[in-house]
């Protein structure tokens, strides 16, 4: 994780025009989980010749090289974070569609053990929570 998105957009050898270093700067300094509409907000805010169609192509060169992880929580819409990051788990409020990353030790050695009683060495996961905030009385 010691390299930006556009250090390994460089290294993979993608053709970086100046609207694609706009995008990958947009996710490199996002700290929530854009989907493309939202990531089109920003990059036309910042240069009003990029188009939706340009994020999309753009995200998807991303993804495919490995450079974007695309997330789905069953809303219907893509969403998309770096994948050079520490690893986190999500709880998504149904609700508001809020995302809200998490690490707990806790699950994380508990996972290790499951796997383990089953016979299979864990190599990786992805954890989703589904939840609505608690009603305060």
């Amino acid at each position: 994780m010691s390299h930006t998105i556009l250090d390994r957009c460089e290294i993979k050898g993608l053709r970086m025009t100046n609207q694609r270093k706009i995008i990958a700067e947009i996710i490199e300094n996002s700290f929530d989980h854009p989907d493309v509409e939202e990531l089109y907000n920003r990059a036309s805010a910042i240069d009003d010749s990029i188009s939706i169609a340009t994020v999309y192509r753009t995200v998807k060169l991303f993804e495919e090289s490995g450079i974007l992880d695309k997330l789905e929580f069953g809303d219907g819409r893509a969403r998309y974070e770096n994948a050079d990051r520490e690893h986190h788990d999500h709880l998504i409020d149904i609700n508001s569609g809020k995302v809200i990353e998490f690490v707990d030790n806790e699950i994380e050695k508990l996972q290790e053990l499951i796997a383990l009683r089953l016979g299979y060495e864990l190599r990786g996961h992805k954890l989703e929570l589904y939840g609505v905030p608690i009603k305060k009385a």
